[in-house]
């Protein structure tokens, strides 16, 4: 599994004008299978991704077509990791 942090690089302003393409990127990867939850950083100063485990650099590759990456307005780091304990009712995420 990947954990995505993302934070952004430009004001809340230009965030903003490139969230509807943003969504609308979160959505077909959420479609795809690839994205397994999302939501904004409190403070508002980013957002964290969990996307499931498998090829890095095709991970890369769709973060690097986010809107907001594109077009400069943030950056991403990568963390992968296993699961190795969970809550109950949560164990399905070891084999993300």
């Amino acid at each position: 599994m990947f954990v995505v942090m993302l934070t952004y690089q430009r004001p809340l302003a230009e965030i903003d004008a490139l969230m509807r393409r943003h969504v609308a990127w979160l959505k077909r990867n959420y479609a795809s299978g690839l994205f397994i939850a999302s939501g904004r950083r409190v403070p508002r100063v980013g957002g964290v991704i969990l996307a499931r485990s498998g090829d890095a650099a095709a991970l890369q590759a769709a973060l690097a077509e986010d809107p907001f990456v594109a077009h400069g307005a943030a950056r991403f780091e990568l963390i992968e990791f296993t699961p190795s304990m969970t809550a109950a009712g949560a164990e399905a995420l070891k084999s993300l």
